[in-house]
């Protein structure tokens, strides 16, 4: 079978639907809101989907009925009246200075007065305003206007406090007409990937809807494992044809790799849609979302932050503790969950528990981290990381923690605190990297937690740390307490590891093995 179009790259719902494209039908859902309210915002990770939601919201109000034949607002839809649309990206230009936000506003602007024939002028809020009224004046009808990534211009500037402020009050001062104009609009959708800031250039704004949470609209973008399974199946079977493997085993890795985002209390798994086109494409699993931006600034936050990494997988919060505003967040955690590092995974009424959507995240993350605690570069921690593999895939113990010890001793003296989470962390991050399968570290049991898991295909490894103690004094704790009981009564191998660390010569003093 030949294979459909990938549009990758293509965020124009016009294009994606001429050259025939797979195009996962989210028009239920743009159809909804259209005709459901009038103000909303959205915010999704970068390379979601969000100027594509924007692209078809743009075609939807253009009344181009031509290009939704077969999709599901076609049969929704009686009347498809045409609206003049202003659509604004916010991310065309890298900001850098004061006037690079000149340069972005002036650009949006012109481009649509040159179409309605309006003067420019000098204040952008007069500009968007005149642009507003001379819009519907010629068409007799309302305006839609669609911000798209709002954000971009203060994640540029992030870094620079005094930039930043500037910026901010630019963008509210752009954006400031739109109470007064209400009579002349009726859409407007704004994107980002940050909640930052919303309320301050938005403020006027205060009937604007934030759907970011709402269950109803929490797969607006990216992929369900339902459309993925109805409307991939071709690709799906080309990638496990390519591979030499079952198409039930391409789901479950496709599954492990990409799925795992969640953006409500009840939201349905959400595959990176990125990722997932990419991989069907290539016929590889790599971590194709993460290629496309390394957040070096998200990496070295953590590092200075009290926050051990291991401790992001399980994190417990209240909604305000990461849906809050990036600069009045007190730790990583907002700006980590806002940009799709850390997604929901559990919500029991009262508190969200955070932690890694998926396998593309955590080990490329972890690996993004590792040059921070151990102080080596990614070739060094790399080979560390291969040899451990190959010893742990052979079930040889031994050798993957003489490997650990060597590479302890050879972590710089002032590297790290040295203390018991010092060498846990270390263990995690290398670990996490090294295999693949599950790592955590203080698994709870009935009787406490024990302090390092890994879990393979056949085998679960139970670890206890002790620093300055005694290797048989750590493995004697996971029989007193009982850490492996309730993995008794599974099919895998128990194995039971006892670790002491020596302060003075700063790596693994010994170790026992018990079953």
């Amino acid at each position: 079978m030949q294979e459909r179009y990938f549009p990758i790259g293509i965020q124009t719902f016009e294009e994606i639907r001429r050259l025939n494209a797979i195009y996962v039908d989210k028009t239920h859902l743009i159809y909804s809101l259209a005709n459901s309210g009038k103000y909303y915002f959205l915010s999704r990770p970068r390379r979601f989907g969000k100027s594509l939601l924007i692209s078809t919201f743009k075609s939807y109000f253009e009344g181009r009925k031509d290009l939704f034949e077969g999709l599901a607002v076609d049969a929704l839809e009686k009347t498809w009246q045409a609206f003049p649309v202003l659509r604004f990206d916010l991310s065309r230009v890298r900001i850098n200075d004061v006037q690079s936000v000149h340069a972005l506003l002036d650009s949006l602007l012109s481009q649509y007065e040159k179409h309605y024939g309006v003067l420019p002028g000098d204040d952008y809020a007069v500009r968007l305003y005149n642009l507003i009224v001379t819009a519907k004046a010629q068409t007799g009808q309302n305006v839609v206007l669609l911000i798209d990534e709002y954000d971009a211009p203060l994640l540029d500037t992030m870094h620079d406090k005094e930039l930043f402020v500037k910026v901010r009050l630019q963008l509210r001062n752009f954006f400031s007409p739109l109470k007064e104009a209400d009579a002349d609009l009726r859409f407007v959708f704004i994107t980002g990937i940050s909640k930052f800031s919303q309320l301050n250039i938005f403020s006027e704004l205060n009937n604007l809807t934030t759907i970011t949470m709402e269950n109803e609209y929490a797969a607006i973008c990216g992929f369900t494992k339902e459309e993925i399974v109805n409307q991939m199946g071709p690709e799906i079977k080309n990638l496990a044809d390519a591979l030499g493997i079952k198409e039930t085993t391409a789901l479950a890795r496709l599954r492990r790799k990409y799925d795992g985002y969640h953006f409500s209390p009840k939201s349905p798994d959400i595959y990176n849609p990125l990722s997932m086109l990419k991989c069907l494409r290539e016929k590889e699993f790599r971590n194709y979302w993460y290629e496309t931006g390394t957040p070096t600034h998200l990496t070295e936050m953590i590092s200075k932050y009290s926050l051990l990494p291991e401790e992001l997988e399980g994190f417990v919060v209240g909604e305000m503790d990461f849906n809050v505003a990036f600069e009045n967040a007190e730790t990583p955690i907002p700006m980590l969950y806002q940009s799709g590092y850390l997604t929901i995974k559990q919500f029991d009424g009262y508190d969200y528990t955070l932690g890694f959507p998926n396998e593309e995240v955590r080990v490329s993350f972890i690996k993004g981290l590792a040059p921070y605690y151990t102080k080596k570069t990614a070739t060094e921690n790399n080979s560390v990381i291969q040899r451990a593999l190959r010893a742990v895939r052979h079930h040889d113990l031994d050798t993957a923690l003489s490997i650990l010890r060597s590479f302890y001793s050879s972590i710089p003296y002032n590297a790290e605190k040295q203390d018991e989470n010092h060498y846990k962390t270390i263990f995690y991050l290398i670990f996490t990297l090294a295999t693949d399968y599950a790592v955590r570290t203080e698994q709870c049991s009935a009787a406490g937690r024990c302090d390092a898991l890994i879990e393979t295909e056949d085998t679960v490894y139970l670890f206890e740390f002790k620093l300055d103690g005694t290797a048989e004094e750590a493995l004697q704790q996971i029989d007193d307490k009982g850490y492996a009981i309730q993995y008794e009564a599974g099919d895998k191998k128990i194995v039971k590891v006892g670790v002491n660390f020596d302060k003075e010569r700063r790596t693994i003093e010994r170790w026992v093995v018990g079953e």
